[in-house]
């Protein structure tokens, strides 16, 4: 990974980094990431990520050395806002989500203006280049160098990854940062991101909130009004507000 590439400010949400971007500022801090020769990983941390990787150190520690660490989710704009408040004004110190979703489309969106090449990695079978059948789609002149769900280190021929610009990595946290973290510097690659179900959501097998739910940072009720059997999952997010009440007290 190419060092000292973050110059914007972080905010530590138990332990973990996370730079203070909007989804804005982020697109432009790849641009130059793009053009520095250097490899890099980005990571998109959300509350349940902070949670695994309260248990697992090596998760943690590939989240802190990630060369960019957008904001994912309503949960880590509440904490950055309890812990870490700006005086005299309030206001917290992470100013909107980026969130791995919006943000692979987003640079989809500007890499068919910049001519940046993207690959689509993980996924069930299928997902990945239905991904890119629909990215085409709706950005004809995107660069897509390949898409598949294998694992291009057990497999030969036309799974192998050609050189390309950014490589969307959905494997779910923390395997696909893991394996990021271990190949990346034997890749063809410049940048590489974990973006774990955003396939689903491109492809429709999975429906985003309404724009009420998001904005008002609520998707976790929206899932889980939809999905009822993801309720494990939310326990690691009532685990996450636990933990950052906790923090909050001794801080005091």
């Amino acid at each position: 990974m190419g060092k000292g590439t973050k110059t914007r400010a972080q905010v530590n949400i138990l332990g973990v980094q996370i730079d203070a971007v909007t989804m804005k500022e982020a697109i432009n801090c790849i641009e130059n990431m793009l053009t520095d020769g250097k490899k890099h990983q980005i990571v998109t941390p959300n509350p349940e990520h902070i949670i695994l990787a309260q248990k697992d150190k090596e998760f943690k520690e590939i989240l802190n050395q990630a060369d960019l660490a957008t904001p994912d989710g309503a949960g880590i704009i509440w904490a950055s806002k309890i812990l870490h408040r700006v005086e005299p004004f309030f206001k917290p110190v992470l100013k909107e989500r980026v969130t791995g979703t919006d943000l692979m489309v987003e640079l989809c969106r500007k890499g068919a203006q910049k001519n940046w090449s993207v690959y689509f990695l993980g996924g069930e079978e299928h997902i990945p280049s239905q991904t890119a059948i629909n990215m085409k789609s709706k950005y004809s002149k995107l660069s897509i160098t390949g898409a598949s769900n294998q694992d291009p280190h057990l497999t030969t021929g036309k799974y192998r990854i050609p050189p390309t610009d950014i490589l969307f990595v959905a494997y779910g946290a923390p395997t696909q940062e893991k394996w990021i973290s271990e190949h990346l510097g034997q890749l063809p690659i410049k940048i590489a991101i974990g973006i774990g179900g955003a396939f689903d959501f491109v492809v429709g097998k999975q429906k985003r909130a309404p724009k009420l739910f998001q904005n008002l940072g609520i998707e976790w009720l929206w899932r889980l009004i939809t999905q009822p059997w993801r309720w494990r999952r939310q326990i690691a997010l009532i685990n996450f507000v636990r933990l950052v009440l906790k923090e909050k007290k001794q801080k005091k």
